[in-house]
């Protein structure tokens, strides 16, 4: 398992981006997504930008929804994220341990869980996303991530 990133949402990027330049962190990569209507930026330090093809050793995400939204109560939190070899079977093992799949990997490629005190963690597969299989393509979502 490798550490991936930790995601804040932001409601001015360019700030935020400023920021953490301040901090030595520099944007190493963009997404736009028209139809979620957000933006996902990308920073990592100079130290963490092993080559990793886009990835970097670390990152912070800057989430940023182009609606208009007040982060009260952590809601600018969003979560960490670890890249696993086997997503099926992280999942398998954590839900026999009694732990809630919250978004289940129906797609074999991301699923996410939650910690005892409800931070968000995001599961995402090393390499190709797998093949859709059972239980898991038609499990339902529970609660929030």
């Amino acid at each position: 398992m490798r550490y991936l990133h930790t995601m804040i949402r932001v409601s001015d990027p360019d700030a935020t981006i400023r920021f953490f330049e301040l901090l030595g962190l520099k944007e190493v990569r963009r997404m736009e997504n028209e139809q979620g209507r957000y933006t996902l930026i990308f920073l990592a330090t100079p130290e963490d930008a092993a080559d990793l093809g886009e990835r970097r050793q670390a990152e912070v995400e800057l989430t940023h929804n182009w609606d208009a939204e007040s982060y009260t109560g952590g809601r600018n939190f969003g979560h960490l994220a670890y890249r696993v070899d086997d997503l099926y079977a992280t999942c398998q093992r954590l839900m026999e341990a009694g732990v809630t799949i919250n978004r289940p990997p129906r797609d074999g490629r991301m699923a996410f869980v939650k910690t005892p005190d409800d931070i968000s963690i995001e599961l995402l597969q090393a390499g190709d996303a797998l093949a859709p299989a059972e239980p898991w393509a038609s499990m339902p979502n529970t609660g929030t991530w």
